[in-house]
């Protein structure tokens, strides 16, 4: 659990430490913007953005009854990011599973990306798609889909 929030707490001393230097100059309002960037960052890497992962079996279990697609992914990874902003409260109806807490997870993702751990990859009807436009991913979850 400490390893996903490596990062954000990373982000958050380095930019309070910037931002630290620039008040001590005289720059408070570069200070504050400084602040807020790497605070942004830091919320956008946490594990807080993605919803609840499970394991990559019980996703897969759960993805074959309710046909739901499974998302792959790790924190900290740009496009991960993207698709689950993309998706915006779509991204809640989906299986996430996170490769780093998941070693089946991870078996997954090099077994459809010829050993890679190419994240986010998504299983649609047991098919994997890498990094899928998340408007293909949006209709992947329409009722007539």
């Amino acid at each position: 659990m400490m390893r996903l929030w490596i990062l954000p707490v990373l982000l958050v001393l380095c930019g309070s430490a910037f931002a630290t230097g620039l008040v001590f100059a005289g720059s408070s309002g570069t200070a504050t913007t400084v602040l807020v960037a790497f605070l942004a960052l830091a919320g956008v890497n946490s594990p807080l953005i993605f919803p609840r992962s499970t394991g990559a079996r019980e996703a897969q279990r759960s993805s074959a009854v309710d046909g739901r697609p499974v998302v792959f992914w790790r924190p900290g990874c740009t496009y991960c990011i993207r698709l689950r902003i993309r998706l915006g409260r779509s991204a809640g109806r989906l299986h996430w599973v996170n490769i780093w807490r998941d070693p089946a997870g991870a078996a997954a993702v090099r077994a459809a990306n010829g050993g890679n751990e190419t994240v986010p990859t998504v299983v649609v009807a047991g098919r994997p798609h890498t990094n899928p436009d998340p408007e293909w991913v949006r209709a992947q979850l329409s009722p007539s889909a």
